[in-house]
């Protein structure tokens, strides 16, 4: 079977629908055209995305449509995801106790934009780090010039491709931290997503560390990498 040619307009396209379609403009505060709007000038962005970064069997594409809690809070945006063909929403692990999910914020070192929606490119699910001490893999990753990714991302990534959280392939998000050793990390449970967290000294062989390349704004100025 011939695989179809990646179009990143295309591609952008749909996930903007898919978070319409989720309910992401209310979240927000505003209607589907004001929110296609917002984010409409990370098209071009998308647009000229590589389409060898399209490889979803290695657990790798070419980027995510992020929108920050700022606009929708993570509380409502887990519920939201699903496994690919699923029914049963994404659920928040009871080890979150009230009020830690807020201190589970970017790291400095993320860069992160200062935006409510972003477009993070080079996306890789990395169960190269399966089995692998968190903090060493995240150690690795800086050292590569790469970022990891936050929650937020987290949630986009299983958003926009859920197919790619399987079993023995899920991943940890060390670009959000708290200020203590815990590392969050989306994985499956009970047939459904579920965000928790790991220690950063605690392998899991199940668990990689999910990674990317940039973040990107909508202008040259407002793109950061890991690297910065």
């Amino acid at each position: 079977m011939t695989q179809t040619p990646f179009d990143g307009a295309a591609e952008f396209d749909r996930q903007v629908r898919t978070l319409i379609g989720l309910g992401y403009p209310a979240m927000s505060g505003l209607e589907p055209e004001q929110f296609t709007a917002l984010v409409a000038p990370l098209r071009e962005h998308a647009a000229a995305a590589p389409p060898e970064a399209y490889e979803p069997e290695a657990g790798r594409v070419p980027f995510l449509l992020v929108v920050t809690r700022n606009a929708a809070p993570v509380e409502e945006t887990m519920p939201r995801t699903a496994l690919h063909g699923g029914r049963l929403p994404g659920v928040i692990d009871r080890s979150y106790e009230p009020g830690s999910l807020e201190r589970f914020t970017a790291a400095p070192q993320t860069g992160l934009p200062d935006r409510d929606a972003y477009l993070l490119t080079g996306v890789e699910r990395g169960e190269e780090f399966c089995g692998a001490v968190p903090r060493d893999a995240m150690d690795v990753i800086a050292g590569r010039g790469r970022t990891p990714l936050t929650i937020e991302e987290g949630i986009a990534f299983v958003t926009h491709f859920p197919q790619l959280l399987v079993t023995n392939k899920c991943f940890s998000l060390g670009g959000s931290r708290s200020g203590d050793r815990r590392v969050p990390a989306i994985w499956i449970s009970r047939r459904a997503p579920k965000l928790g967290w790991c220690w950063e000294g605690n392998p899991h062989t199940w668990l990689g560390m999910a990674s990317a390349g940039t973040r990107t704004a909508g202008s040259p100025a407002a793109t950061s990498a890991a690297a910065d």
